[in-house]
């Protein structure tokens, strides 16, 4: 059942049994429901819990029942609010949405009390938004978490070392509070060994580890997960930072016996692992679907992990090529045939080190790909076109601009179900000529109609090609278009990039996510405020005229959600004019802008629930901002802040 659905059937039921069980007669009101909504399928589960309520507060008697030994018992009708909170009790199970949850638990009290136990799932999408104990104490049957740490740009290592963004506090309140915790998912997060120590001792039944962009820990610290949490099925490390300094053999120590892994993921880990130890691993997984290698994994070891695991759905080949010679005489493994037994194969990626004489051995698997990342791989147009022209129900496709315009081309042509592409730069430098330019975009917006995400980075592009993908592409709900090199304008009209731009707000409907790039003026964020009332997410880099550019976005886009800003001109009247909408954000970035410690101080004044950091080298005495990092918080400022930062208040 859709959440909406259920969101509303939520409201007209509370409605329906609010006046049904406390009527007044001042009040009148029409039916909520027809006839025909008795017939709803979760109406059954409604009449059983007023019949039969559960979770009262007095236990359930008979009427009039008596016998040897036994007195006569009455039976106490619940009371109208019992049944309401048993009734949402049941039916908030059915709302999966996090939104719609939000939402839920703003109706009132007992929405709000009823929503926080039946919420299984927790998301902090700020870890200094709320306090571990807060969050611990609302919600007191969460069986998975997800917290996110650091803003977007500590990725252009744009925050000072040490920033925060500490696990430890997270792990030693959901450890305690939690002990039937199953899943933890992280992000941008500074996690130790003895943080996963807390989780893996305290927690018998963790099944699942996601860490992401994670710092902090090391292969000891994966050692005690693997050795302590004996049901573990998930454990992926991805884009995070691996400490090699004990050298730690930590895939020896999962259990001997039959283990429970579905996914193992650490082609981020740089050290190498124990070969021997993950065969015999992979071997005792008979469930695993989903495997990542690092670069130190050789083609012929993938070989021989092939051949114990052919159930694989997704599989990261770590290098592809062979890192050992091949002796005179001795024949080379069939990687071909390798391939072909894993018949349920959808996902492909790694491609490390690649050696383009082995991509044929992955052509029997292509024609069943929904998902290829070939953006570690080195390879040209007439590679790629060898390999794409089998994946016919390619969905998902990441590569290198090596593969040039003549392979977008190529995507285009076969790839018509493409859902998502990102084209990474193996060369970012801003006075080279990329390989790709709008010529291999524009292909894209002719040949990929359902794309619905794009990350595109290229030092040339046109409004002509930005319009065409606009039209062409209007179910587009993430839009990330780079192009590499200060102020760039279109190279055909010499006119800055606003129609563009403009054109993406306007023709897609369904946009959330928008980072803007290229010469943009006022009027492309005059387009932004006017049309893109669904964007949540928007980066800007290198653009705008003045304050005006983000005072349209400010009060044009009620939905904004994140806004990143580096080296734009916008200043502290700027600043101000988000007065009235910071609070429903999640968070500001601003540096290397026109903001002045006078300016922000004045809006921590204002927003005194904000938390203002201001980020300078230690050295800086001037009035000016270098970075600006505000986002909302239950719990006020934090206290672990390196003397770099300042917070404002």
């Amino acid at each position: 059942m859709c959440s909406a659905h259920c969101t509303n059937t939520i409201l007209s039921l509370s409605l329906s049994l609010s006046s049904f069980l406390t009527p007044s007669p001042s009040l009148s009101l029409k039916p909520i429901f027809s006839t025909k909504s008795l017939k709803d399928p979760i109406f059954p589960s409604f009449i059983s819990q007023i019949s039969n309520p559960i979770n009262r507060s007095e236990p359930r008697t008979s009427a009039g029942l008596t016998g040897p030994g036994q007195t006569k018992m009455e039976f106490h009708q619940p009371s109208p609010d019992q049944v309401l909170e048993n009734v949402l009790e049941n039916v908030l199970h059915f709302l999966s949405s996090r939104r719609d949850r939000n939402s839920a638990s703003l109706v009132c009290r007992s929405w709000y009390r009823a929503e926080a136990l039946t919420r299984s799932d927790l998301f902090i999408g700020n870890c200094y938004a709320v306090s571990p104990n807060r969050a611990t104490s609302r919600f007191t049957r969460i069986r998975s978490i997800t917290v996110k740490g650091k803003p977007r740009f500590a990725d252009f290592d744009l925050m000072p070392l040490n920033w925060g963004a500490h696990f430890s506090p997270w792990a030693t309140a959901l450890s305690k509070a939690y002990p039937w915790l199953e899943k933890i998912h992280l992000k941008r997060m500074s996690v130790t060994d003895d943080d996963l120590a807390v989780v893996a001792e305290s927690i018998s039944g963790f099944r699942e580890l996601v860490l992401v962009c994670c710092e902090g820990f090391g292969t000891r610290g994966l050692a005690t997960v693997a050795g302590n949490c004996r049901v573990l099925r998930v454990l992926e490390l991805v884009d995070s930072v691996v400490e090699d300094e004990e050298e730690v053999d930590w895939v020896s120590c999962f259990p001997e016996s039959q283990t429970h892994m579905e996914s193992l993921v650490f082609d981020c880990v740089d050290c190498p692992v124990n070969f021997g130890a993950l065969e015999r691993l992979v071997a005792r997984s008979p469930c695993l679907k989903k495997l990542r290698l690092n670069r130190l994994v050789s083609i012929s070891q993938l070989h021989r992990l092939m051949l114990r695991a052919p159930q694989l759905t997704h599989l990261g080949t770590g290098s592809f090529s062979a890192s050992e010679a091949v002796e005179i005489g001795d024949q080379e493994p069939d990687y071909a045939s390798a391939f072909a037994a894993c018949r349920s194969l959808v996902c492909l990626s790694g491609f490390r080190d690649i050696l383009p004489d082995y991509l044929p051995a992955i052509y029997p698997v292509c024609a069943n790909l929904t998902s290829l990342n070939l953006s570690y791989a080195d390879i040209n147009a007439e590679q790629l076109k060898s390999v794409i022209c089998h994946c016919h129900k390619l969905q998902t496709f990441w590569a290198l601009d090596t593969i040039c315009d003549e392979g977008l081309q190529a995507v285009a042509t076969t790839c018509k179900d493409l859902r998502e592409l990102r084209i990474f730069p193996l060369n970012a430098r801003e006075e080279s000529d990329g390989p790709v330019s709008e010529v291999g975009f524009e292909a894209i917006a002719q040949g990929c109609r359902k794309l619905e995400s794009i990350l595109f980075f290229c030092q040339r592009m046109t409004n002509a090609a930005v319009v065409a993908m606009s039209k062409n592409c209007p179910d587009l709900v993430v839009f990330r278009l780079c192009i590499i090199g200060r102020y760039r304008t279109d190279p055909v009209t010499h006119q800055p990039m606003d129609e563009g731009f403009g054109a993406i707000v306007m023709n897609c409907k369904k946009l959330t996510r928008l980072a803007v790039s290229g010469l943009l003026t006022d009027r492309a964020f005059e387009y932004i405020g006017r049309y893109g009332k669904l964007v949540r997410t928007l980066s800007v880099a290198f653009n705008g005229d003045s304050d005006m550019g983000l005072k349209y976005v400010l009060e044009g886009c009620p939905n904004l959600q994140k806004l990143e800003i580096r080296d734009s001109p916008f200043g502290d009247e700027a600043l101000r004019s988000g007065l009235h909408h910071y609070y429903n954000m999640r968070f500001l970035w601003m540096s290397t802008c026109k903001l002045t410690r006078q300016g922000c101080q004045e809006v921590a004044r204002a927003l005194p629930r904000l938390v203002l950091e201001v980020i300078n080298n230690e050295d800086s005495e001037t009035d000016d901002v270098e970075i600006l990092y505000m986002y909302r918080s239950l719990d006020g400022p934090r206290d672990d802040t390196p003397k770099v930062v300042t917070i404002l208040h």
